[in-house]
């Protein structure tokens, strides 16, 4: 009896992480579509998905996650021009990321409590404006400062309120994570960072607080010397060719939210 009742408690596990798995895939192939939108003045963000080229409202079996790119060989069924493959990539990533939060919050938090309710829906938030800055920095080499004001404030009432994080840390790490790169900016006149770059800053500051931001900026910009290298040595990038930063600040922010305290703790034992 206990075998049988073990065996159906990990079918249910393995039917909800898949569930979850498609989940995500949808919420990627919406904020794939949601981004060329935004960045094509489509006037209409929700609705039918359409074609990037010719503009043909896709049918359903042209729009299943992963699979549709697969099966239509990665171009339009009528126009033939090439889909991009970041969108195939962008919806598995982030089904991988929304299993991983999943994972994180089923194994750590208490279940069926108004603080886990919040964390999860914060988090899921969070993921989803990193997943924008992530793939609209890399396509256009831009922030969206309206949306990354917006995330600021909603991440600082969920935080402040629900989740009854310290003022104090949200507070510094706001200071902070502003302060960095207003200082590059204006030491630099604008040369090495854009002013998008500095409301970013803010965001991560509020959404991280104090000490996470130092962890998340840390992180950053060794994932973009590494990436720098590593374009140099195979030769797709030169010696002062410009990076996006906030693709490296999305990841690095994503990591820090979930093993922040570690690596704080872990960096603390070494000066021990």
């Amino acid at each position: 009896m206990q075998l049988e009742t073990l065996e159906i408690v990990q079918s249910l596990d393995i039917l909800f992480y898949i569930v979850i798995f498609f989940t995500g895939l949808s919420l990627g192939s919406f904020l794939n579509s949601w981004i060329w939108r935004a960045r094509d003045n489509t006037r209409v963000i929700s609705g039918r998905s359409i074609c990037i080229h010719c503009r043909r409202q896709l049918l359903w079996y042209e729009n299943i996650p992963l699979l549709s790119y697969v099966f239509l060989g990665g171009r339009c069924r009528t126009c033939h021009e090439k889909i991009p493959l970041f969108y195939f990539f962008i919806e598995l990533s982030t089904a991988i990321a929304l299993l991983l939060i999943s994972s994180y919050h089923i194994n750590s938090l208490a279940p069926a409590s108004l603080y886990s309710e919040w964390h999860i829906l914060r988090d899921v938030f969070f993921l989803s404006i990193l997943v924008i800055i992530f793939v609209y920095d890399y396509l256009y080499g831009e922030v969206i400062i309206g949306l990354t004001f917006f995330s600021l404030v909603v991440g600082f009432l969920i935080n402040y309120f629900p989740l009854h994080h310290s003022l104090s840390s949200l507070l510094i790490g706001l200071l902070v994570g502003t302060g960095f790169f207003l200082l590059q900016y204006l030491l630099s006149r604008g040369r090495w960072i854009g002013g998008g770059d500095i409301w970013l800053g803010a965001m991560i500051g509020v959404w991280l607080g104090w000490p996470q931001i130092l962890a998340a900026l840390l992180l950053a910009y060794l994932l973009g010397a590494a990436t720098a290298i590593f374009l140099i040595i195979i030769k797709k990038k030169r010696m002062g060719s410009v990076l996006p930063l906030g693709v490296f600040l999305a990841v690095a922010t994503f990591i820090t939210l979930r093993y922040g305290e570690g690596m704080i703790q872990w960096y603390l034992n070494l000066l021990k």
